[in-house]
């Protein structure tokens, strides 16, 4: 055991490798989000939204229970976005509602059912002990609980969550480093395509 008690530290770890590749890499499947999905402009978004939905989306996101982490939540949502890639916000055909961090799950609910949202975004930062497990788990249970589940397009996002943790977990889709909102957007339009909303 590490001092003060640091011993989950030893189940992570982070290397960066440099080197020669004895192979080509292809730019167009780098530039697929999370879920292998093509990554769209935000024009095309927009546009899709338009022509194809002709009607806003509607999401709410938050950085839920003890979590006091909102760059990622932020930077998906909020207009100014991240690394020159606009938040959701910034997006037309998107109605935001960014609640910030710390926010109970009954809020989030609350909220999302108030503004009849089309989805949910929980984002989870801190991973001690699996703390981002055990909230998103508590707030998919909860949704399941109060049948609400399959009212919401629920989406997670946060450095240790993956598509593969998200699914796992009960939600749609899940983002992690490297994703933008147009990754984000690109799903939620595809999914709600999908459903026939």
């Amino acid at each position: 055991m590490l001092e003060n008690g640091a011993d989950f530290l030893l189940g992570i770890t982070y290397y960066i490798l440099y080197g020669r590749l004895g192979f080509s890499v292809d730019i167009d499947e780098i530039n697929k989000g999370s879920n292998g999905q093509d990554l769209r402009s935000k024009e095309e978004i927009e546009r899709f939204i338009s022509d194809e939905l002709k009607r806003p989306i509607y999401v709410v996101g938050a950085s839920t229970g003890s979590d006091t982490h909102s760059v990622g939540i932020d930077a998906i949502l909020n207009h100014k976005g991240y690394n020159g890639h606009p938040g959701l916000e910034a997006f037309r055909g998107f109605v935001v509602r960014n609640m910030g961090s710390q926010v109970p799950n009954e809020r989030l609910v609350a909220e999302a059912v108030r503004l009849n949202a089309d989805a949910i975004l929980v984002s989870q930062t801190v991973s001690q002990q699996d703390l981002h497990i055990a909230h998103m788990t508590s707030f998919v249970d909860m949704m399941e609980a109060e049948g609400l589940r399959e009212r919401f397009i629920l989406i997670c996002g946060g450095a240790h969550v993956t598509a593969e943790l998200a699914k796992e977990l009960g939600y749609d889709a899940g983002f992690s480093k490297g994703s933008y909102a147009e990754h984000v957007a690109r799903f939620l339009v595809s999914a709600l395509s999908t459903r026939g909303l």
